[in-house]
């Protein structure tokens, strides 16, 4: 199509809008029963977005469709609205796009012949799907980008929530660790450690081990580091509840904690001492 039957097709559409949105309709049933339920929950409307991608579409423009594309893409995985919705709309736009792509070519194709007409429908189509295929792929990238973003910024919140320092003093605070402690999550540790100890001011960082039955090796060497850290910030480190099948890990490895931090049974008997020598310093 020339340029200047890009705004006839575009015009003709938009002089019949309202039969446009009833076939549209007609073609998702199943998001005609909820368009007015995502216009309410996600100020998403349906059918004025529709218009808008097929103005785009029909009218080449390749830039401003896949900008909207994006944005489309982060207004639905905002609101947590499903793909298969997505793809049964965006091919209710194709065919109703279509139907009245040929409602036009009957009024505006006469004296063409054969093969003129042929050439014709088949540029056409050639242009509608391509740009109808490239929304979705800018769609799908884009809610799927949305999407992973959520999911590590939920799962960062969760690590660090999995990390609570406890201050028990002025200058003392206890981290119990319990789970599993893979490589993602000694990372976390390292960072919420060091950022508690210098906005807590803390002196001494209890770490009890009692809820960690295993770590492998790299983990293991990281946490040796960690412990390096902490008394590179000038903070006393003490280790509590490391169990058997750790330390026979450990011994087995040639590894030891003992360089960086103290280590001492339980986290009841290390309060006690502790609060009992603190108690003994202020008489």
């Amino acid at each position: 199509m020339e340029r200047h039957q890009h705004k006839e097709v575009t015009e003709f559409i938009v002089h019949h809008r309202e039969e446009f949105q009833n076939k549209l309709l007609s073609e998702a049933k199943e998001v005609a029963n909820k368009i007015n339920d995502i216009l309410q929950s996600g100020n998403i409307d349906l059918l004025k977005n529709a218009e808008k991608m097929v103005t785009y579409v029909v009218e080449g423009k390749e830039n401003e469709l896949i900008s909207f594309a994006k944005q489309e893409g982060v207004a639905w995985a905002e609101h947590a609205l499903t793909l298969t919705l997505k793809l049964e709309w965006v091919h209710a736009i194709r065919r109703a796009l279509w139907y009245y792509l040929f409602q036009y070519d009957q009024q505006n194709t006469h004296g063409l012949n054969i093969s003129d007409y042929r050439l014709k429908v088949f540029e056409m189509e050639k242009r509608i799907n391509d740009g109808i295929d490239k929304f979705l792929n800018s769609f799908f990238i884009s809610y799927s980008n949305y999407k992973d973003e959520l999911l590590n910024a939920q799962r960062k919140m969760v690590e660090h929530l999995s990390v609570p320092i406890i201050p028990i003093s002025p200058y003392i605070a206890v981290l119990p660790l319990i789970g599993v402690i893979d490589i993602y999550r000694i990372h976390t540790i390292e960072e919420k450690v060091l950022m508690d100890i210098s906005s807590l001011k803390i002196r001494t960082l209890i770490m009890d081990l009692s809820g960690i039955t295993d770590m492998d090796i790299d983990v293991i060497h990281h946490f040796q580091r960690v412990l390096s850290g902490i008394s590179l910030m000038g903070c006393e480190a003490v280790i509590t509840g490391l169990r058997a099948e750790l330390v026979r890990k450990m011994i087995h490895l040639d590894v030891s904690f003992d360089e960086y931090a103290a280590t001492k049974g339980t986290l009841q008997q290390t309060l006690t001492e502790y609060f009992t020598t603190n108690a003994m310093e202020s008489i």
